[in-house]
């Protein structure tokens, strides 16, 4: 059913929320599983969200080895839902597994998670 998993890796949700999700669902469906993080406009590679952002791509790489799954790990820069999407889009990717940490959707509608859903070419998995 799913071949292709596209999990993003995002800060402000801690990226590690839909890991085990993400890997499952990889795994389950013998699918390709796609790490992608995201830096915002005006991050550098080297700043302190650079930082945060590759720990959490490194802890998610290593958590998805571990369970011998095989993944591959696609960078960009700009809007993160935007970004998303087009990579999903450019992909075709059959699902996109976002964490959701301490968000009301329908109080918080500009939040990346949200903005994915309403634009994403495919349906978006959300993990409390």
């Amino acid at each position: 059913m799913f071949e292709t998993v596209l999990f993003p890796i995002e800060r402000r949700n801690q990226g590690l929320d839909g890991a085990a999700e993400a890997i499952a669902l990889a795994q389950d469906h013998a699918a390709r599983l796609v790490l992608l993080p995201v830096l915002e406009p005006g991050e550098g590679a080297s700043g302190p969200m650079w930082l945060t952002q590759a720990q959490l791509l490194q802890q998610t790489q290593a958590r998805v080895e571990r369970c011998g799954l095989p993944c591959e790990v696609l960078e960009r820069q700009g809007s993160s839902a935007a970004e998303i999407c087009a990579l999903a889009t450019e992909l075709n990717v059959d699902v996109i597994v976002m964490g959701l940490r301490g968000l009301n959707p329908d109080q918080n509608q500009d939040s990346t998670v949200c903005r994915v859903i309403q634009h994403a070419p495919c349906p978006v998995w959300v993990v409390p």
